[in-house]
């Protein structure tokens, strides 16, 4: 019987998680326009999921990266014209975030791209261990992010 309280378990639980995140990133990258990275697709699905008017700084917060480079990330965006940044009416020294119509357009038309990885892992794995296994991930995000914001 495996000890849940086994620290190399756990450990061993992560570094799946992490592998699984590198390799379906590089997945993602490839679907990509050219110039973008997966955290400039990250923050334009942040968007659409919290909605217009974020503040970069609260941005940074949420990625867990410093703000220098929640705003690099953020001027490769407005470069691309994915994002348009303008004055935060409650605070004049700070800036919110708006997705652009091709933002939005840029973000779905990745996903579909990504439909061939999609249909080739439906193939090739069975993906009712990852229906099963949704709920336990989903849960183990919001404790991870629970415990974060104290």
């Amino acid at each position: 019987m495996t000890d849940k309280h086994d620290p190399v378990l756990m450990f061993e639980i992560f570094k799946e998680i992490g592998i699984i995140e590198q390799l379906s990133r590089t997945i993602l990258e490839t679907r990509l326009p050219k110039g973008l990275i997966a955290p400039h697709f990250a923050v334009l699905n942040h968007l659409i999921n919290r909605g217009d008017g974020a503040v970069p700084i609260d941005m940074a917060r949420v990625f867990q990266v410093p703000k220098t480079s929640m705003t690099h990330t953020l001027k490769g965006l407005v470069s691309h014209g994915l994002i348009d940044l303008r004055a935060n009416p409650d605070d004049g020294r700070s800036k919110r975030v708006w997705l652009t119509p091709a933002g939005r357009k840029m973000r779905d038309d990745t996903i579909q791209a990504l439909a061939p990885e999609f249909s080739a892992l439906v193939a090739g794995f069975d993906v009712a261990k990852l229906t099963q296994i949704k709920p336990a991930l989903t849960s183990l995000r919001e404790y991870l992010d629970d415990a974060r914001n104290g």
